[in-house]
């Protein structure tokens, strides 16, 4: 709990930058299969600190630019890329990890166990495109589970070594307190709120 306090205490630094990430980049121009474009979209998942000096991966795999700082930004959306890609930083579901939130990628986007070390964080200051907060894999509304659609906007992840360590935490994601989703399975992580994370669902803002 103290590790989660003190990531806390960023908020208020991050919630008064994030609102230059809340609709990505170049949207008008929606280019999203430049280099330049994904380099400025995906870099915008975290705060500036972390995201000017992360590596950046593309959509086609290969690295556009070398960071110096351990942190990797890349599309986190699993859903087919169009053709002239994402249209902004949200649709592409842009995320900031380091070597520990890799290996949580590469795990839940495989089926597999993540096999990690310790406990990771990813930041997603552009929030993402919907999932049922109960069922991994699941990415049209109409297939979720009733009441269990969320579309986040800006947030923060805890991705546990030990996803039972979450136990204790709510699953209920309209109180605006970080919450669990994906519990009870190898995918179980925290999503920790920050400004604007209801922009997407308003319905479900804590009243």
């Amino acid at each position: 709990m103290k590790k989660l306090f003190t990531v806390l205490t960023l908020f208020g630094a991050v919630a008064i930058s994030a609102g230059h990430h809340e609709m990505g980049h170049a949207d008008h121009e929606h280019m999203g299969n430049s280099a330049d474009w994904q380099i400025e979209a995906y870099s915008s998942a975290a705060p500036a600190f972390i995201g000017n000096s992360a590596t950046i991966i593309g959509t086609s795999g290969k690295v556009l630019r070398k960071g110096s700082n351990g942190w990797t930004c890349q599309s986190g959306n699993p859903r087919p890329l169009p053709e002239k890609g994402w249209k902004n930083a949200h649709e592409a579901m842009a995320v900031c990890h380091d070597d520990e939130g890799m290996k949580w990628m590469m795990g839940y986007m495989s089926g597999t166990k993540p096999n990690m070390e310790r406990d990771s964080y990813m930041w997603m200051l552009n929030g993402d495109m919907g999932e049922d907060n109960t069922t991994a894999g699941v990415f049209d509304k109409k297939d979720s589970t009733p009441g269990q659609w969320i579309e986040s906007g800006p947030h923060l992840m805890l991705m546990p070594k030990d996803p039972s360590s979450l136990d204790n935490f709510s699953t209920d994601f309209t109180t605006g307190a970080p919450y669990v989703m994906f519990a009870g399975t190898d995918y179980a992580h925290l999503m920790i709120p920050v400004e604007g994370y209801y922009m997407y669902q308003p319905e479900s803002s804590p009243k």
